[in-house]
């Protein structure tokens, strides 16, 4: 793997890893923002907190050695909520600006799965 893609890969492993903890960290003490945030979309207390639980999780199997699987379930899993979010913003009618946070991820967690190493990936190919 190039030097670069390794930079790019860290940069944005560890940007989508800090904002994953933070959110879920949040949600699962059930901060008033994202409390507030989550009854604006429609979305009872209990499934802010189970969200929270499974990023904070997610970032575990990002950024440990090995176990490729949990990695793959660990992006699609991000995938899925952040889209889900950005389509609950959208459904609800939400302002843009309040798009940005969960598009930042969402961007994030593909240049992440796309740039990962090798030996972080399910399936190796050598080429």
């Amino acid at each position: 793997m190039k030097k670069k893609n390794k930079i790019i890969y860290w940069i944005a492993t560890l940007w989508l890893s800090l904002g994953m903890t933070a959110t879920g960290l949040v949600q699962i003490s059930k901060g008033t923002g994202e409390g507030v945030f989550g009854a604006n979309l429609g979305y009872p207390a209990y499934f802010l907190m189970l969200l929270g639980v499974w990023k904070i999780l997610g970032v575990i199997a990002i950024l440990l050695p090995k176990f490729p699987l949990q990695k793959e379930w660990a992006y699609a899993g991000f995938f899925f909520i952040m889209s889900g979010a950005i389509f609950s913003h959208l459904a609800m009618g939400s302002p843009v600006v309040e798009l940005f946070p969960a598009l930042l991820l969402l961007v994030l967690t593909v240049i992440s799965y796309y740039y990962r190493p090798a030996d972080r990936k399910l399936v190796s190919v050598k080429l």
